[in-house]
């Protein structure tokens, strides 16, 4: 089985390596990886030129954003199955793809995995800052401001074309708008895996700053209320009063 394993980038020269790096890696052996750049100027696209052939497609040009650029490489990808893995992360270890592979190899069925991700330090990337699981989601959770990790998801390629694609007018909660789509409105068939896929580093769109919080609650509400799915800000923002458990409870 195929999975194809998506990379949006825009002048990430810094870790945009590490991330490649961590896909041909991976002891999964059919893997396609496909590289969307938005044109790049600071020599992101030398460093994915240097790795020719090992990346299956690489496309760079200007786009609509990262959602635009993510559709696109799900409308390139060939594969059964379907991940996105940002510039600035990396996968957790060599074993990820497979154990996703696994899943989906065991049961014909299952539709997507979610599981979990771990958030570290640029200068310390073994110590963990916050342990983000999906062990205890549930759909039901959207409605208060929570999602699983979308760098863990996987889903089949096939459900894009049922569902529909991330909505590009969104500026940092298109993936939570999709999620909704997915695991709750059409309650398509999703299995937790108990492993960590992923490493972000800290500080990303959503959590840059007060404006960036405010803008991601209020999308929130609008793919809660475009999906027909009751909330208002009060539960969206009780989220903020469990986060720092994630901090202090760490694995």
């Amino acid at each position: 089985m195929k999975i194809s394993i998506i990379t949006v980038v825009y002048n990430n020269a810094a870790t945009i390596g590490q991330t490649i790096a961590s896909v041909l890696e991976q002891d999964y052996p059919d893997i396609e990886y496909i590289i969307i750049d938005g044109k790049s100027t600071d020599g992101t696209m030398d460093i994915v030129r240097s790795y020719g052939e090992q990346i299956s497609q690489v496309v760079s040009e200007q786009d609509q954003g990262i959602y635009d650029a993510m559709n696109k490489g799900i409308r390139m990808a060939t594969g059964s199955v379907v991940g996105i893995l940002n510039a600035d992360d990396f996968f957790y270890d060599k074993h990820v793809v497979s154990a996703i592979a696994d899943a989906f190899l065991e049961d014909e069925d299952l539709e997507a995995t979610i599981a979990d991700i771990v958030f570290v330090k640029e200068d310390e990337q073994e110590k963990v800052l916050r342990h983000y699981s999906a062990g205890k989601w549930r759909p039901s959770k959207f409605a208060w401001g929570y999602m699983p990790p979308h760098p863990s998801f996987f889903c089949k390629r096939t459900l894009f074309g049922k569902f529909g694609y991330y909505q590009i007018d969104y500026k940092i909660a298109a993936d939570y708008e999709l999620l909704i789509r997915f695991l709750l409105v059409n309650k398509i068939r999703f299995r937790y895996l108990p492993l960590i896929t992923t490493k972000m580093r800290m500080g990303g769109a959503s959590t840059r700053n007060l404006n960036s919080i405010i803008t991601l609650n209020r999308e929130i509400k609008r793919g809660c209320t475009e999906n027909k799915i009751y909330t208002n800000y009060l539960m969206i923002y009780s989220k903020y009063f469990f986060k720092p458990f994630e901090f202090l409870f760490n694995k």
